[in-house]
């Protein structure tokens, strides 16, 4: 039982009503429920909810006017101090966050970015069965990352924290997505062949997930549209076990002998298909921050064009769920 539940029934409907009024996206200068709606959604004493109202008014959040009804004057949601959670989730990246070079520098570069703009950011992560809720429900923004087709995700219909999605997309009226978008990349990358026959090995991920899915659709489109004297062969990865039994890649890497091997890998794996693919074979993994040669973003740009839409969606509670897309780079 939460401490909450043991406070005075006044504050138990305080914390009611600003938890329904932040979830349901009301705006400074928007009406609210009078007392008796009030009291047709929740047990509550006339008396209590009396009370409630007027300490509302007496801390400067509501104005009630006679003959027109109760507004909003101040959000205590939308104060300029916010609390930024970052969560990942640890049944995909089960050695931990920072041994993935890819969420350690996401993760560095999110908590620079927030803590540099006067706000308060919490690392912490979730399984697909279990996701701390209550915690979520403390701070003003959720990321998570690492989102899966098994993951529990019942709480988005009732969540009053914004919750948006980071490296991958969900649809979902509520939630925002921040993804990277490989498309022109990949494009860029069968271009550069200028026409000569290749052999492309495509890791993909066997974690499931829309944006998964959505990169290997992008991967297949541009060998149609660019690469047509190219061949492609995609094999399902888990690159998030460097240590896995390497039998099954390295059996495809001597059968199928590719110039081009590209996609989800560990970083342990680079040694490995250099040493059992052609001679020359080129690596083009999906990479933050790295000189190339491989699908890059700078995460200082990314992040920056990611911060601005959450701020502004903090203080717009009603704006609707959305994709977000941010270029990657081909560097050859």
């Amino acid at each position: 039982m939460t401490a909450l539940a043991h406070a005075p029934r006044h504050l138990q409907l305080r914390d009611l009503l600003l938890r329904r009024w932040r979830a349901a996206g009301v705006r400074v200068g928007d009406r609210i429920e009078s007392q008796n709606e009030i009291a047709t959604f929740c047990d509550f004493s006339l008396i209590t909810i009396v009370k409630t109202l007027k300490d509302l008014e007496a801390d400067g959040i509501i104005r009630r006017q006679v003959g027109r009804g109760s507004f909003l004057v101040r959000a205590p949601w939308a104060a300029a101090h916010h609390r930024v959670g970052f969560f990942y989730n640890r049944d995909v990246v089960g050695g931990g966050i920072f041994d993935n070079d890819f969420y350690t520098r996401l993760v560095v570069a999110m908590e620079t970015a927030v803590v540099s703009d006067g706000h308060e950011f919490i690392l912490g992560s979730f399984t697909n069965g279990k996701v701390p809720t209550a915690v979520w429900e403390a701070l003003d923004v959720v990321l998570l990352t690492s989102v899966t087709g098994e993951t529990t995700l019942d709480f988005l219909d009732t969540a009053t924290t914004q919750v948006s999605v980071i490296d991958q997309s969900l649809v979902h009226p509520k939630v925002h997505s921040y993804r990277l978008d490989y498309a022109l990349a990949f494009e860029e990358m069968f271009r550069s062949f200028e026409g000569a026959p290749r052999t492309v090995l495509y890791l993909d991920s066997e974690i499931a997930s829309n944006e998964q899915r959505a990169r290997r659709d992008a991967v297949v489109r541009a060998r149609a549209d660019h690469g047509p004297g190219c061949a492609l062969e995609i094999v399902k990865v888990n690159q998030e076990q460097g240590d896995t039994d390497m039998t099954m890649l390295t059996s495809t890497l001597e059968r199928v002998r590719p110039h081009i091997v590209m996609g989800y890998m560990h970083v342990r794996w680079h040694e490995i298909i250099a040493d059992r693919a052609p001679a020359g074979v080129r690596i083009y993994p999906y990479g933050l921050d790295n000189a190339g040669p491989g699908f890059v973003v700078r995460t200082e740009d990314w992040i920056g064009a990611i911060l601005p839409r959450i701020y502004a969606n903090l203080t717009d509670r009603k704006a609707r769920g959305a994709v977000h897309g941010f270029a990657a780079r081909f560097v050859s």
